[in-house]
């Protein structure tokens, strides 16, 4: 190992959201001098407007520090919400210790643990830090028991404050004492692992790699191993946290390779980058061996997005296929498929298989997506809009359910296990909610703190997904938190729920749902669709079936002349044979006339 690869650390920071991992980042770069104060700004690796408007951070942003002229320090900064987790597992994978931030006012929360086994699946270097110790509220004392329950009573704990700078100092001292220099060899091939991507027009993709062993510079070529695409090296460089170019990049240091590919499907994240097929070994030729990628995140939930503008459906497979490359966990592909609520079954739903391309009368031409979580979509949706000036509608979000082919065809459920952290004063309200959960089970209680506990449940995927965390959040008074994750499927009961507008079924509408929510989901969504669909000369019916049989009815009144308006006075016979009249048109409307639905109609009922 040479001395310049001796002082190089990998790290990053994780927590639960809103626990002060931002601002940690910005006092790093301003005591390493990274950024000039005069440039400096408040969350300055979080680079998205979205990212900033909301608070959070969304992708992982990776950023060189240089420490006393001496070390190399690798950041890479990371979200804290669970839709996000998959840029949390590959950070993880490029370094070789993780800064666990707690914030002193709440404790220990669920992401901060999902976060952890994380970091200790990869055997990381923990170094436990406590923020936020300068609040009037803060309970140090609490936090640090909490900490030690769980990685030991000997371990040694931080304790800061981002905001003013309080021991930051002491962090970095602990990243250079602690977290060990990266292992690797420079006198063998290149083999650098990607953990992020993005689309440059003129440089093609941009792999974010960290450097095992080898090392690369501009204009050698090089080998995707999984996709075996070949191109030659436009440019190399490190995160400053924008993009530098550099004359090369050594073993154990984490930076980019500008590709030089213009297809977007040949450079992967988890993929191997390589300059040679074989190394020599004992005097023979020996096939260089891949690194271990990233295990494929799984889709939590679906949504139909289809263009307002039929003409930008090229643009949105466009704008899909980009920012998949910046978003892996981001799953569609394009096939045709059934409409409606036929796209919930997918058999290959486990392994985060293809999501199909959708055709509707009503909304047009889309995509049926996958994503981690409400957020994740929100997020995707967002950003398409801005990015790519689309205007989009977004069909209601929902789990996948997976169809057991046999002699009498069953259908499952995915099922999570559920952990919630709150304090012991709200345990009562926790478990009544949960115990509203359809068919979910209770596991385990365990106590993280005199103060504070850790309730574990496993319940259907689609009792939480929508709604759950806030409720949590209310009967917490804000102090819950929740993280999930897919364990399998289990046999449900499940109905097709119809939607019929004046006796003609529209499929768009149609979902599959659990049988004991189906007349409660059918009377919402009738409700919905009368507030909603306008008024014609003739009375609409709304209804809900399953099956053959109706389980919810709304019906929209005609709008109505008023034909005798211009009458004063005179024989009342006369204003009968006008009302009479009326009455026979409008039942001739409503036996020949068409209910037109626009697509503001469906934007609005299907509008989350």
């Amino acid at each position: 190992m040479s001395d310049y690869q001796k002082n190089i650390r990998n790290f990053c920071i994780i927590s639960h959201i809103d626990h002060g991992k931002s601002t940690l980042a910005d006092r790093l770069l301003e005591l390493t001098g990274t950024i000039e104060k005069r440039k400096m700004r408040e969350q300055f690796l979080d680079m998205m407007d979205l990212e900033r408007e909301k608070g959070i951070t969304i992708k992982l942003q990776p950023v060189r520090l240089e420490y006393k002229k001496t070390f190399i320090l690798n950041l890479i900064d990371t979200p804290g919400h669970v839709d996000f987790s998959y840029e949390v597992s590959r950070s993880l994978a490029a370094v070789e210790g993780a800064i666990l931030l707690v914030d002193a006012s709440q404790g220990i929360q669920a992401q901060t643990l999902a976060n952890l086994y994380l970091a200790q699946e990869q055997n990381l270097v923990i170094i436990p830090v406590i923020n936020k110790i300068d609040l009037a509220n803060a309970r140090i004392e609490e936090a640090e028991k909490e900490i030690k329950n769980i990685l030991g009573q000997g371990i040694e704990i931080l304790k800061i404050s981002a905001k003013n700078g309080e021991n930051i100092e002491r962090v970095l001292e602990a990243i250079i004492e602690k977290i060990p220099a990266p292992q690797g060899s420079s006198i063998v091939p290149l083999r650098a692992l990607i953990f992020d991507s993005k689309y440059d027009s003129y440089k093609g993709v941009i792999a974010y790699v960290r450097v095992v062993d080898g090392q690369i510079k501009k204009g050698e070529k090089i080998l995707m191993m999984a996709s075996e695409a070949e191109s030659e090296v436009v440019e190399v460089g490190i995160f400053n946290p924008a993009l530098k170019a550099t004359d090369i990049l050594k073993t154990g240091e984490i930076g980019y390779i500008a590709t030089g590919l213009k297809e977007i499907e040949k450079c992967r994240v988890g993929d191997t980058i390589t300059n040679s097929k074989f190394k020599i070994q004992n005097s023979k030729f020996i096939e260089i061996e891949p690194l271990l990628g990233y295990e494929e995140p799984k889709p939590m939930i679906f949504a139909g997005f289809y263009p307002i503008e039929g003409d930008d459906f090229d643009l949105l497979k466009d704008g899909l296929d980009k920012l998949k490359l910046n978003d892996s966990s981001l799953t569609f592909t394009p096939h045709l498929s059934k409409i409606g609520a036929e796209r919930q079954f997918n058999n290959q739903s486990l392994k985060g298989a293809g999501f199909k391309l959708e055709s509707s009368e009503a909304l047009g031409r889309g995509f049926q997506c996958g994503f981690l979580g409400l957020l994740h979509l929100e997020i995707i949706s967002q950003r398409l809009k801005r990015e790519y000036d689309l205007n989009l509608v977004i069909t209601n979000p929902s789990v996948s359910y997976r169809r057991i082919q046999g002699e009498n065809s069953k259908m499952e459920e995915p099922w999570v296990k559920l952990e919630i952290i709150t304090p012991n004063q709200y345990l009562g309200q926790v478990m009544k909610l949960a115990s509203g959960l359809l068919n979910g089970q209770y596991k385990d209680t365990q106590y993280l703190s005199p103060e504070k506990v850790l309730a574990t449940y496993e319940a259907p995927l689609g009792e939480i997904i929508i709604d759950f965390y806030d409720r949590l959040k209310g009967a917490t008074t804000g102090y819950g938190s929740m993280a999930y994750e897919l364990i399998d499927y289990r046999p449900a009961d499940l109905v097709k729920l119809d939607i019929l507008i004046a006796g003609e079924k529209v499929e768009a509408f149609s979902k599959i749902i659990p049988k004991q929510k189906a007349e409660q989901e059918g009377r919402a969504l009738v409700k919905r669709l009368k507030e909603v669909i306008p008024p014609h000369q003739f009375s609409i019916p709304i209804q809900a079936a399953i099956g053959g049989k109706i389980i919810a009815r709304e019906t929209i009144r005609s709008l109505r002349k008023d034909v005798i308006a211009g009458l004063y006075g005179g024989d009342y016979t006369r204003k009968r044979k006008l009302l009479e009249k009326q009455k026979k048109g409008k039942k001739r409307l409503k036996q020949f006339g068409e209910v037109s639905l626009s697509q503001e109609v469906f934007l609005k009922a299907l509008r989350r």
